[in-house]
């Protein structure tokens, strides 16, 4: 077979074989390939990106977990507004209960020292005050910066990674980088029998004795994948180049059902000219209506093209929501997108502040940009235009000098009265009225994807008809099952609650030899 041939669902012969195969080497299919192992099978982790980690490695590494089970599962039902089934969201919560004992487990292999912080949920649904974060405080002779210097983060991914792969490492657990997964492969009774796999010189056929897991994410690099489910257009990821739909893809093959396409996890950003990822805006305290407010103060409004401002640009959890405001389409213009870009406006007071762009991504070919403390080598490099004042604003954005004016002499007004029409927190609230001014083109950007195939408790991959595609399962957010609304730190509990009960179940998958289809 040449290099470049897109092979079939069938193989004549199998080149290597495992007990199971887990394609992607994030935080869900490390667990994923430890849960199989330690039931006692052989197993082959793979990741097609030369670093392993993922989307992963760039969070905060916090892990949300209950207090109160069934006070959590009632948030679980609240924000996920029947997208998803109570079947699975039960069995998410059976498993939930037990990962903090898990990481504490895993954690001995370093002397990893853990903490708990009290955080509630980021919406006023019940149960939203019966959860925590589980979090790694240190490692011993740990500098992430030496160890994963292709990778920045938000804060604690790398020391949660660190010791997953320390405990790959420690069971000896096959692994290999720079291998991507192709395409199923099935045999004469329609079972997953094994995958193709490409190290870069052509497609080989590697047999999966008890079952596959899909673990590679989803399509946040995946701009042709995105028209097709998104209004919004273009999103940028904010982290990750190697999550391109490849498990959706090969899942689909196979007649899998989707769920959940429309829904990420995301913001605005800017964007570098010399980087493919976009750079997150200053993230500020999540906060929660009438619960938890806000006292930090956000530097900026948002205008549309013709310079006016438009939404409430700090939402409770604007690192999940903040994109939603953007997605709006003109039908009187031919579709155009109102706010896809939008401009971020601020004066000179606001640009001291603090830096407005933190960048975090996992990926060794391009140098970690570092925004600086004052916004200055921005101004310099031309990421933000400094206007000496509104006139040469507005005519950065080419917007009306009269609009702008207005807009920004509503919001001075709305700071002076702390009560702002679109929603604003009052406390975040401050005037743009000291020159210069300055301006920068945002964008939709996303952190991760929440959609993929639609999987049953044990997270086996089901058809359009609810039945099972023999011996295929998925970990991780590729099918997650945040359909509305996203929990904070889910995304990384899924990772590990998915991948215990991925692991469990395909290691349970019968023994038997796997005949490919010839």
């Amino acid at each position: 077979m040449t290099k470049n041939t897109i092979p079939k669902n069938s193989a004549s012969h199998f080149d290597e074989s495992f007990d199971v195969i887990v394609v992607g080497y994030g935080f869900a299919g490390a667990v994923a390939a430890l849960t199989a192992y330690d039931e006692g099978v052989s197993v082959l982790l793979v990741e097609k990106m030369p670093d392993p980690g993922g989307i992963s490695i760039c969070s905060g590494g916090g892990l949300r977990l209950p207090h109160d089970r069934d006070k959590t599962l009632e948030y679980l039902k609240a924000t996920n507004d029947g997208t998803t089934p109570d079947t699975v969201l039960e069995a998410f919560l059976d498993e939930m209960v037990h990962i903090d004992k898990y990481v504490h487990d895993l954690a001995e292999i370093n002397c990893a020292k853990t903490r708990r912080v009290e955080r509630p949920g980021n919406y006023t649904f019940p149960g939203y005050d019966k959860m925590y974060f589980l979090e790694i405080d240190s490692i011993p002779d740990f500098n992430p910066e030496q160890e994963y210097p292709y990778a920045t983060s938000l804060g604690g991914g790398p020391l949660l990674f660190k010791i997953l792969q320390d405990n790959i490492a420690s069971r000896g657990i096959e692994t290999r980088l720079g291998v991507s997964a192709k395409r199923m492969i099935t045999n004469e009774f329609g079972e997953v029998a094994g995958v193709w796999l490409d190290a870069g010189s052509g497609p080989r056929a590697f047999g999966a004795r008890r079952a596959v897991i899909l673990a590679c994410g989803g399509f946040e690099h995946a701009p042709e994948m995105q028209r097709q489910y998104w209004q919004i257009n273009p999103v940028y990821t904010a982290a990750f180049v190697g999550n391109t739909g490849d498990g959706i893809r090969m899942a689909t093959d196979l007649g899998a059902n989707l769920w959940h396409m429309w829904h990420f996890h995301g913001t605005y950003a800017f964007r570098h000219p010399d980087l493919p990822f976009a750079i997150r805006t200053k993230r500020l305290p999540d906060w929660v209506p009438g619960v938890r407010e806000t006292q930090a103060k956000m530097s900026w409004i948002l205008l549309d093209g013709n310079g006016r401002r438009f939404m409430n640009e700090y939402d409770p959890y604007m690192q999940d929501t903040g994109h939603r405001a953007l997605d709006n389409v003109n039908p009187s213009e031919m579709g155009k997108q109102s706010y896809v870009p939008c401009y971020l406006v601020l004066d000179d007071e606001g640009r001291t502040l603090y830096p407005l762009g933190k960048t975090m991504f996992n990926d060794g070919s391009y140098k970690n940009y570092k925004w600086s403390k004052d916004n200055l080598k921005e101004v310099k490099n031309g990421l933000l235009k400094r206007a000496k004042n509104i006139e040469e604003l507005a005519r950065f954005i080419g917007c009306p000098l009269s609009k702008l004016k207005n807009s920004i002499e509503i919001w001075n007004k709305a700071c002076i009265d702390g009560k702002d029409d679109l929603g604003r927190p009052s406390k975040s609230m401050m005037p743009i009225q000291k020159p210069p001014f300055y301006m920068a083109q945002v964008w939709p950007c996303v952190s991760n994807t929440q959609g993929g195939p639609v999987h049953d408790e044990k997270r086996r991959v089901l058809n359009s008809y609810d039945e099972p595609i023999p011996k295929l399962y998925t970990a991780g957010e590729l099918g997650s099952i945040w359909g509305s609304m996203y929990l904070s730190g889910g995304n990384l509990t899924e990772c590990f609650v998915s991948g215990r009960i991925a692991g469990r179940a395909a290691a349970g998958e019968p023994l038997k030899k796997t005949r490919a289809t010839q």
